[in-house]
């Protein structure tokens, strides 16, 4: 083999999360070299079965640490950020992961010429009310502005076998006595499938994305809360009452559990304010084909993949066939 029929290398941050693993299994399947970026390198080696002997390596990197950066993109050709904050945790705040962070990327994207691919979330924003979505916002424009041809991408809600939105509240389904339609349940999502979002990133790497754009990515039903828990007692045959949660109740429920030291909050103050806006992809994207469809990708349904993962929060599990409630 001679260097020119080498593979080329992509960096992928944060992937040994969620939305990671997927990107990873899609590349490796084209045959790209791996190198995936993280934390804690010894918690992901379960992604190694998805790639060839080989061709998925591992590096401790921290975005908050730029030499640990530095490092972890050196001879890569390609660089994807997918590491995000959905609340703050000590040190691990929006301002130091998807702000500093997505710029110690970027920065180091740059020195080593490599193409970059950023994955942002819709609602980002930098004159949101959100911390989170001001954070988003001004991520994007620190990536664009130092690798003007970066590709950024900004999902809806995003589902799959292993996500924290429709397991979350398939648990609570389960264990409690009601599920909080917070703002009254009107807010809007666009539920994007986690493949769907994998195979965006995989296309942008072959570089069948133009760069220097914002793609919007959601599913093909848009769906307020309501219709979203609806779904979920549907597929897991349980009956809940649906109790409407004024914003300000439920800011106030975040505030407090988000206090509790070692406790993982159902809700913060800050998520709160990002429901009080629809989270669907904008009328601009499709008008310029910033989309799934417009970059040739037929979005999945919730209805073709929910069911073959929420089953277990059946009564009986899987092997529930009854429509019996509980």
């Amino acid at each position: 083999m001679t260097l020119s029929n080498i593979p080329k290398l992509v960096t992928v941050f944060g992937g040994s999360g969620f939305l990671g693993r997927h990107i990873v299994r899609s590349l490796a399947r084209r045959g790209y070299r791996i190198r995936v970026a993280v934390r804690r390198p010894d918690l992901a080696f379960h992604l190694q079965p998805l790639g060839n002997v080989g061709q998925i390596s591992f590096v401790q990197a921290n975005l908050r640490y730029r030499a640990s950066v530095d490092a972890a993109v050196k001879g890569s050709d390609y660089v994807i950020n997918c590491v995000g904050l959905l609340f703050e945790t000590g040190r691990n705040t929006f301002d130091a992961v998807q702000d500093f962070g997505a710029r110690a990327i970027a920065e180091a994207a740059r020195a080593q010429g490599a193409g970059l691919t950023h994955i942002s979330a819709i609602g980002a924003n930098v004159d949101s009310p959100s911390a989170y979505g001001r954070s988003k916002g001004r991520a994007e424009h620190l990536v664009l502005a130092t690798v003007p041809g970066a590709v950024i991408l900004r999902p809806s809600i995003i589902f799959g076998p292993e996500d924290t939105f429709y397991n979350k509240f398939a648990e609570m389904a389960r264990t409690a006595p009601f599920l909080p339609l917070v703002g009254g349940g009107n807010t809007r999502f666009q539920p994007v499938f986690v493949d769907d979002v994998a195979e965006a990133v995989a296309r942008s790497v072959e570089g069948k994305l133009e760069g220097g754009r914002v793609y919007e990515l959601g599913g093909p039903e848009a769906k307020d809360f309501k219709d979203i828990f609806d779904e979920i007692l549907t597929i897991t045959h349980r009956e809940k009452r649906l109790l409407s949660l004024p914003f300000w109740v439920a800011s106030m429920i975040g505030t407090i559990t988000s206090l509790i030291p070692f406790v993982k909050p159902m809700i913060t103050a800050d998520q709160v304010m990002l429901l009080k806006s629809d989270n669907i992809v904008s009328a601009a994207a499709v008008s310029e084909g910033r989309t799934l469809q417009g970059i040739g990708i037929e979005p999945t349904s919730t209805a073709a993949i929910l069911p073959s993962y929420l089953v277990r929060y059946r009564p009986e599990g899987q092997f529930s066939q009854s429509g019996s409630a509980a």
